[in-house]
């Protein structure tokens, strides 16, 4: 059953690097590599259950919110240029 599940994680893998490849704008390529993200998490969590190592839910959870401050990080250096703040560009320098 686990290895049915890891082939399909890894199917998913390679299709979506496929999309990643030939995606028609960024945002389609980084929504690729967000995929791709979190098939490699959970093919963490089912190694480490398959090797009954629990620590590997830890890294897989830890690789999955990674994922996620990437993504947004990625969203706004698209968007705005750089990751710096625009809040304070009006305000007094004191």
């Amino acid at each position: 059953m686990f290895l049915a599940v890891s082939a399909a994680l890894l199917l998913a893998i390679a299709l979506a690097l496929v999309r990643a490849a030939r995606g028609p704008s960024v945002f389609d390529r980084l929504q690729a590599a967000n995929t791709i993200g979190t098939c490699a998490m959970l093919l963490l969590a089912v190694i480490g259950f398959l090797t009954g190592r629990p620590d590997f839910l830890d890294l897989a959870l830890v690789y999955g919110l990674l994922n996620i401050i990437g993504t947004i990080a990625v969203l706004k250096f698209c968007r705005y240029g750089d990751l710096g703040s625009h809040a304070d560009e009006g305000a007094d320098p004191r």
